[in-house]
């Protein structure tokens, strides 16, 4: 990742996570991202089976402020980020999901909160997923009903 021309931080094996906190987020919310990305079994296994968490392989993360996750694209031409925490509430939980990381992973890389950052990945698979803590704090539907 660079940041004005200037390499700021990099991992090699791991998650790149683009983090976009929301208005109305709270600390629960980081907690949770934070445990279930760490957990998420999606590194193949030697049976080339996603078994594997990022614990499991010893990867790193490289976490990254993304607010333009939360644009509302529903009305007009330009995007309203609205939704998106402001910021000195957005830096407070970035930098708390950053140390929850930290806790468990040795490698947490991240790239400067508000900077314009140039963001470099190689995508293995392609894998992307969305993980929204609201959906996550939801509780279950019912078998068979969506």
């Amino acid at each position: 990742m660079e940041v004005a021309g200037q390499r700021v931080d990099q991992i090699q094996r791991g998650l790149v996570v683009l983090l976009g906190v929301a208005a109305g987020d709270t600390a629960a919310e980081v907690d949770l991202l934070a445990r279930k990305i760490i957990e998420l079994r999606i590194f193949d296994d030697d049976e080339g089976r996603m078994n594997r968490s990022l614990l499991d392989v010893a990867g790193g993360l490289l976490v990254v402020s993304q607010f333009t996750l939360l644009a509302d694209c529903r009305k007009g031409r330009r995007p309203s980020y609205t939704g998106a925490a402001e910021p000195v509430l957005a830096e407070a939980l970035y930098d708390g999901f950053v140390a929850r990381c930290r806790e468990n992973v040795a490698l947490v890389a991240t790239g400067v909160f508000r900077a314009h950052m140039e963001v470099s990945l190689v995508n293995d698979g392609p894998v992307t997923i969305v993980l929204d803590s609201r959906q996550l704090l939801a509780p279950p539907s019912p078998s068979g009903m969506i």
